[in-house]
């Protein structure tokens, strides 16, 4: 995704706060009368002395989108210490946001999404089912984690997605019990009702260009035949409407933003970035801590409550792995001691698939103008001086859900439109005046795998998305392309429709739409599910419904990765709604619960609209 800001750099320096929380050792009273056995004591008791002064009750790994949530929710109570690390940077130079505009400026977006400063910049294996592609998966590296990189496109998902995960096993987990944590986490600009919530750390506006591009999709989506929604995360997420994004008066809101900056002041938490983990640490099948490298240097941090991995859909199985949690058998092929025998680590793995449908524009009222270098230094300087204009939106203000077809219950094609052209993940400038629809199924039933390469922490593991491996997903994208054909042929988009840009007016039968999709369609970085929530008695569980890894002490899993099966939408929304209903389990709180809350359904199947 787009779209404005290219051609400067800036580098963040190396910042580092490790602190330790201090506390008294009670003195060994010496029964023992040998030397030698004094001298034992001593050397254990100074060992212990030394892991106490460097322990926290709890060590979250990343700061991400999870991360970021939990280190603001448990250090509420001061009697809680909380460690927080960070693979990479912070997501300030100098305390500064404007000095970090890539990261803060919305418009900026495509920067780090193209960059490995802040990214993991992983790669997938060759897809065989889409001609053998490798496929590019940006990932979060740095405070905020994805949610400094993505979109800033708010969804929660549909009510029906948390009701499967119960059913999958994930008990309390339904629509009833994760609905009050969404509102918990939000301050919508709106104000709170029924859906949305009015006093949370996370800000979230709607919404509202009057671009004639964006009017135009939405009214031609209405002549096609499809409701137009008020909140797509509230009552009736079916049909078209505006966007909810996390942006803030003209800012990126990350949940570095929302959770991290309010809580770093306080005494009972630290965080350190640039900081790797390598390994969990146990005793037996009891989690202590982990090892980290921090500038070359290989040290051991303690946990004496639990340690929380917060790493996302790749990481945090991929360190359950290389800490001898897995499949046995693949990690004694690697050397690895095998802790705990968990066979469903890195399976399951779920993502979003999304292809752009491009249309050339015969007026020139798209960002194509706002990409030449002198109108990309006025917008740049405009929002560095006042977080507003062109530069304060991703310009993902529009979009929708649909149903494929009769006898689907509820939406499971997205649509998110843009005013411009965006080619090989926005690494290749825009050649014209054009606007797209990204779209893409959102319950494919393709299902891949994260493997570890090597046991070295720095190789990045083996990523197998097994894309459009089944008959259903590759009907799906054939109905993606041939229904956002129809939107764009209504009498609304009449007066700027130029000529098919993608796939082209050469692509029409079933066979052309299915070699058009296996070339072009990309991932829309949505990747989750590889450390499954279920029942303990589940063999491809991972953590069981309060978030504990299965098998083992005092370690838990909170991130997209926990997912019992993908949702429908943007994974942001429901990730930090993860973590703020987790934060209440580690706390050992009541879960919240909203009853009966109005959700719509269509009146019949029969059709598809």
């Amino acid at each position: 995704m787009s779209y404005l800001m290219k051609g400067f750099k800036c580098h963040s320096p190396v910042m580092c706060k490790v602190a330790g929380s201090l506390f008294k050792v009670r003195t060994l009273k010496n029964t023992l009368g040998s030397k030698e056995q004094q001298f034992k004591i001593s050397r254990a008791s100074s060992q212990l002395s030394s892991e106490k002064a460097n322990s926290y009750s709890y060590i979250i790994v990343g700061a991400g989108s999870a991360g970021c949530v939990l280190a603001n929710r448990l250090t509420e109570d001061p009697q809680s210490t909380v460690l927080l690390l960070e693979a990479g940077p912070k997501d300030t130079l100098l305390g500064s946001k404007r000095l970090m505009w890539k990261i803060h400026m919305p418009a900026a977006l495509t920067y780090n999404l193209c960059d490995e400063k802040y990214n993991w910049y992983y790669h997938t294996t060759p897809q065989r089912h889409m001609d053998h592609r490798v496929m590019y998966w940006p990932r979060g590296r740095v405070w905020g984690g994805s949610s400094s990189l993505n979109a800033m496109v708010y969804i929660r998902g549909h009510a029906e997605d948390y009701n499967r995960w119960g059913r999958e096993g994930a008990r309390g987990w339904d629509y009833e019990h994760c609905l009050p944590y969404f509102k918990k986490a939000q301050t919508h600009e709106l104000g709170p009702d029924q859906y949305r919530g009015g006093d949370g750390p996370l800000h979230v506006s709607r919404g509202k260009t009057n671009h004639p591009l964006h009017q135009a999709f939405l009214e031609a989506a209405q002549q096609a035949g499809y409701p137009f929604t008020d909140d797509m995360n509230g009552y009736q997420q079916e049909g078209f409407g505006w966007m909810d994004m996390t942006i803030h008066q003209g800012q990126r809101w990350s949940t570095a933003s929302a959770y991290l900056r309010p809580a770093i002041s306080r005494p009972n938490f630290s965080v350190a970035e640039k900081t790797l983990v390598t390994k969990i640490l146990f005793q037996g099948t009891k989690c202590i801590g982990v090892e980290y490298v921090k500038n070359g240097q290989r040290k051991k941090v303690f946990a004496n409550k639990e340690v929380i991995l917060s790493g996302g859909a790749i990481n945090s199985p991929q360190l359950l792995m290389l800490s001898g949690i897995g499949n046995a058998d693949n990690l004694k092929k690697l050397g690895i001691p095998v802790v705990c025998h968990l066979p469903g680590v890195g399976q399951n793995l779920q993502d979003h698939l999304e292809v752009y449908v491009q249309q050339k524009c015969t007026k020139p009222i798209t960002l194509y103008s706002a990409q030449k270098p002198l109108n990309m230094v006025r917008i740049g300087l405009e929002w560095l001086w006042k977080f507003t204009g062109e530069g304060a939106t991703a310009h993902l203000e529009s979009g929708g859900f649909i149903r494929s077809g009769p006898g689907v219950a509820h939406p499971d094609i997205q649509f998110h439109f843009l005013p411009s052209q965006v080619i090989d993940h926005g690494r290749v400038a825009s050649t014209m005046e054009a606007y797209q629809v990204h779209v893409g199924p959102m319950r494919s039933t393709s299902v891949g795998w994260v493997k570890l390469k090597s046991s070295d922490p720095n190789d990045h593991p083996i990523i197998e998305p097994n894309y459009l491996s089944t008959e259903r997903d590759i009907w799906e994208f054939r109905q993606c392309v041939k229904l956002t054909r129809e939107i764009f042929a209504q009498e609304a988009f009449e007066k700027f429709r130029g000529p098919e840009i993608q796939p082209g007016n050469h692509v029409q039968s079933d066979k052309e739409i299915d070699a058009f999709i296996r070339q072009k369609a990309d991932s829309a970085y949505h990747p989750s599910c590889t450390c499954k929530m279920g029942q303990p008695s589940d063999s491809t569980a991972v953590v069981d419904p309060q978030t504990r890894v299965i098998g083992v002490e005092n370690l838990r899993v909170v991130d997209a990765s926990i997912m019992p099966s993908v949702v429908t939408g943007n994974l942001n929304a429901p990730t930090i709604m993860i973590a703020e209903k987790a934060a209440d389990i580690i706390k050992g709180l009541p879960s919240l619960q909203e009853k009966n809350v109005p959700v719509y359904k269509p009146k019949t199947l029969e059709t598809q609209r």
